[in-house]
């Protein structure tokens, strides 16, 4: 049985800066040993445990695709100890990687049906992931009609700026970006807020399922847009990325009622959060 508190050491091989106040970053890492990437096998939604020798670690969702091989990508927002001394390494420092941790979307259930993908700031990098996996030729067969409702403060805060545009302009997707504002007149992007967003470009809920990922806030006002067009509370899916902590379960900081997020999710569906202490 592997130790699940031993990590894998893996290289930094590029770092991406994604936002315009240089507070979140993208590091796309490789594996030192090809075994180690045989056994790091995950899907879209979970995520792993960063971890720097003397600082410690961190729990951050994964935003490669399990169809994009010989690479992790992490976006890490700067935020405390650990993130922070992640925002100053450079590219060919050596860093670990705990997991995969928790569970995942389920697309076996999403097979055959429409997919709403709704996002907002720093959350969109499990959902970028989605995406990714989704659009790959070997599985965009399996699902019906894409569409993804994807929203930050302003432009200078969307993430993966290079991929927005050329997933705009395929036919087999369709996105709905917004800021909540913008100093530009001629702004290419909606302007407002996600719910309402959602509102205009979400008007059916035949054979869908919606996954959400975001703000609690953004959540708590997107939910009863879903409800009114008529997703049930079984086809909303929803991510408690915020309460992800040791991974393992063991340290009792992620439990909401009695389940371990960092074990029974981060993934739920919002008809087993009504079941549960609430948390939007």
């Amino acid at each position: 049985m592997e130790n699940p508190y031993l990590p894998y050491p893996v290289c930094i091989e590029k770092i991406t800066i994604e936002t315009e106040d240089r507070n979140i970053k993208t590091f796309r890492v490789s594996f030192l040993n090809p075994e180690d990437e045989k056994r790091f096998q995950y899907r879209p939604g979970q995520f792993a445990e960063l971890s720097v020798a003397g600082k410690g670690e961190c729990p951050i969702g994964i935003a490669s695709s399990p169809t994009e091989s010989g690479f992790l990508l992490f976006t890490v927002n700067k935020a405390g100890v650990v993130t922070t001394h992640l925002h100053n390494m450079k590219e060919g420092e050596i860093l670990g990687v705990r997991g995969p941790l928790g569970n995942w979307y389920p697309f076996d259930e999403m097979e055959g049906r429409n997919v709403v993908i709704i996002g907002g700031g720093f959350a969109f990098t499990t959902l970028r992931s989605t995406i990714v996996y989704m659009l790959a030729p070997e599985n965009r067969n399996r699902f019906g009609d894409i569409s993804v409702v994807y929203g930050a403060r302003n432009e200078g805060m969307l993430l993966y700026k290079n991929e927005l545009s050329p997933w705009q302009d395929r036919n087999d997707i369709h996105m709905h970006i917004t800021v909540d504002c913008s100093e530009d007149p001629f702004c290419k992007y909606h302007i407002g807020f996600v719910p309402a967003i959602t509102e205009k470009k979400i008007t059916s809920a035949e054979n869908s399922v919606a996954i959400i990922c975001g703000p609690p806030i953004m959540i708590k006002f997107t939910q009863p847009v879903l409800e009114k067009v008529g997703f049930p509370h079984e086809a909303i899916i929803m991510s408690l990325e915020n309460r992800m902590k040791c991974g393992i379960g063991m340290c009792g900081r992620c439990n909401i009622g009695p389940e371990y997020v960092c074990k029974d999710g981060p993934v739920f569906p919002l008809a087993k959060l009504n079941t549960l202490p609430k948390e939007y």
